[in-house]
């Protein structure tokens, strides 16, 4: 909705997080004759009550379309209604921080004016709010949720990789890639679709989008050799990167300085430490088999591994059989579905040496040390979401150094 389609209405904002209080901020400013009302989940059970009483509804994206009966918006679509910026939007199962992150360290580094928002942690209306011109650059993060209601496509649309996930929220997983692939639904011959071309699916969108599409680029256009990122996985989204870069005309020399330096994003394969001849990997983003099995394959000895949480029932078929086929003798299992994992390994026909079943991170921590072999990697990386023990993955991750570091000096 634009500017003047919000003025003098009763509007409210449904769900108060980062994103609804930004919100509020940007209806202060530039619609300050709107009524502007908050409803919180934390209101109460009631809180979806009365909604046809105002003008318009502003959901957040974690609250599901379908309990609403009455039409919305989201900020999402009210700042790509009114930004005159250049628009890169960024999804995927995984890797898209990390993807959005470096290309804005990239375009940061060629003198762009460039923001990064959205699922990232920056509300794109805060952003909005200080847009100086049409030269404004925003690589935006979209998540699912984001994508599910949206009603305009970037100018550079990126998907990174697409595999189950989140179908707690859309019910199923055609639905999750429906809301995926919306990205593109409003893209014209003006725009461009970056895709990864090992998946067959996104080629097939490739194929029907009005979009120009490009895959990533096979060969990155510089030298590699000080690439700090680690794993197939992050290539990709290097590739992914460089690719988007390329259709800003960014120098490769730029790329490449910009790549080197590049120390990844918090919780994603970063390293705690290596203590008594252990390396402690943090991937506590890790939610999904997909991303677990990233996370092996990027080292060559994986002497344990932390695995478990909210069980959404995913297939961990190709886990276990990797784990098998690594040997990876030290496991930890957290609940709840840990023990679904340890079947898949165990039908895998390996027993790992030493199995722990425990909710509490310190004890896992211990036991890794007791047990893990030498000259090994930790990782903590649970195929699974956090939610059934700890608050997020940031929790989970912090609670997991401090643990490691705690121990180092005591085992």
């Amino acid at each position: 909705m634009k500017f003047k389609d919000l003025a003098d209405k009763k509007i409210l904002i449904l769900g108060f997080g980062k994103e609804g209080k930004a919100t509020r901020e940007f209806l202060q400013m530039f619609v300050p004759t709107a009524a502007v009302s908050i409803a919180d989940q934390k209101d109460g059970s009631d809180y979806l009550a009365g909604l046809d009483r105002y003008d318009v509804v502003i959901k957040a994206p974690g609250i599901p379309k379908s309990l609403l009966s009455v039409p919305y918006t989201t900020a999402t679509n009210i700042f790509f209604a009114n930004t005159k910026g250049y628009t890169i939007g960024v999804t995927g199962s995984k890797g898209k921080s990390t993807t959005a992150s470096l290309l804005y360290a990239i375009l940061k580094k060629d003198g762009k004016n460039v923001h990064l928002v959205g699922n990232i942690g920056n509300p794109m209306l805060t952003a909005l709010c200080k847009e100086q011109n049409s030269e404004t650059v925003y690589v935006i993060e979209l998540s699912s949720y984001q994508l599910d209601d949206i009603l305009y496509s970037p100018r550079i649309s990126l998907i990174t990789n697409e595999f189950p996930e989140h179908m707690d929220y859309h019910g199923c997983v055609e639905s999750y890639w429906e809301a995926k692939e919306r990205i593109v639904a409003r893209a014209t011959r003006d725009d461009y679709l970056i895709y990864n071309s090992d998946y067959p699916r996104l080629v097939r969108l490739a194929k029907t989008t009005k979009a120009k599409a490009i895959p990533f680029v096979t060969e990155l256009p510089f030298d590699d050799t000080h690439i700090r990122l680690l794993g197939g996985h992050n290539r990709d989204n290097i590739r992914a990167a460089v690719t988007a870069a390329g259709l800003l005309n960014i120098p490769p020399a730029t790329m490449a300085k910009t790549v080197a330096g590049f120390r990844g994003l918090p919780h994603r394969l970063e390293l705690v430490g290596t203590y008594h001849s252990i390396s402690f990997y943090d991937d506590a983003i890790s939610t999904t088999p997909e991303s677990a099995i990233c996370a092996i394959e990027s080292f060559p000895s994986v002497g344990a591994i932390l695995l478990g949480g909210q069980d959404r029932g995913y297939d961990f078929s190709r886990l276990g059989k990797l784990i098998a086929k690594r040997r990876i003798g030290t496991i930890v299992l957290f609940p709840d579905s840990g023990e679904s994992i340890y079947r898949t390994i165990i039908d895998a026909s390996y027993a790992p040496a030493h199995v722990l079943r425990t909710d509490k991170m310190e004890e896992a921590v211990s036991f890794v040390y007791a047990h893990a072999p030498k000259d090994s990697v930790c990782l903590l990386s649970n195929a699974s979401p956090s939610y059934s023990l700890w608050e997020n993955f940031e929790k989970k991750g912090d609670l997991f150094a401090q643990f490691v570091r705690k121990h180092s000096s005591g085992s």
